[in-house]
């Protein structure tokens, strides 16, 4: 049973060749580490952070960029709230499909509940239609069950601001559809599917070996 992924569904809706090559094939193409040297450093601090642990050591090897960002995540709002969990791996079975990811941050403020997710880059175009938002929501209404409010929260560190989306019975309602939508699809794909090439092609990792 394959659970599935938010960057398994905008890999697919954004190209089933590139679905086909990375998650069918299983082929892995080298990316520069730095282009997500920062992000994993904030990621993992913030972890051991929130779980009590010694970070001394972890914040003097943080570059005074990274400094910066550290303190932003420290003084936001939400970051502040009460630990429920961190780095949380949550699934849930929406329709007839496994959907899941891993959740930068759980917090609760008395019985409202908040998904973190910290991004030291720039956060989705349309953040309430992301996978990312939609797949966290449907897992974290699953497995929380009761509670006054659902809010997802993209912490944009790069910028130092907020973008909440509260989780309504409206989304809930879109949210399955789509996602039960793309799973389907997905499962009754024909791959190698021959896909138009775009610009966006230039920029892809697997454009070497993509016929």
């Amino acid at each position: 049973m394959i659970n599935f992924s938010p960057n398994m569904l905008k890999t697919f809706k954004t190209c089933p060749k590139k679905y086909f090559y990375k998650y069918v094939e299983n082929i892995s193409m080298p990316q520069p580490a730095s282009f997500f040297e920062k992000g994993k450093k904030i990621h993992a601090l913030a972890n051991y952070y929130l779980r009590g642990a010694d970070i001394t050591n972890m914040l003097n090897e943080l570059t005074d960029d990274e400094k910066l960002i550290w303190q932003r995540l420290l003084a936001n709002e939400f970051f502040q709230k009460a630990y429920v969990n961190s780095e949380y791996n949550l699934s849930a079975k929406i329709g007839d499909y496994w959907v899941g990811g891993r959740l930068d941050a759980l917090m609760k403020d008395g019985e409202n509940y908040y998904i973190l997710d910290y991004k030291t880059g720039s956060i989705p175009q349309n953040p309430e239609y992301d996978f990312q938002t939609m797949v966290y929501l449907l897992c974290a209404d699953k497995k929380v069950k009761s509670y006054a409010s659902l809010t997802f929260v993209y912490i944009d560190l790069r910028n130092d601001k907020n973008c909440e989306i509260k989780f309504t019975s409206e989304f809930k309602a879109k949210y399955e559809n789509y996602i039960t939508e793309i799973c389907s699809q997905i499962e009754n794909a024909q791959f190698p599917e021959r896909i138009e090439h775009s610009k966006s092609c230039d920029f892809c990792e697997y454009k070497k070996i993509c016929i």
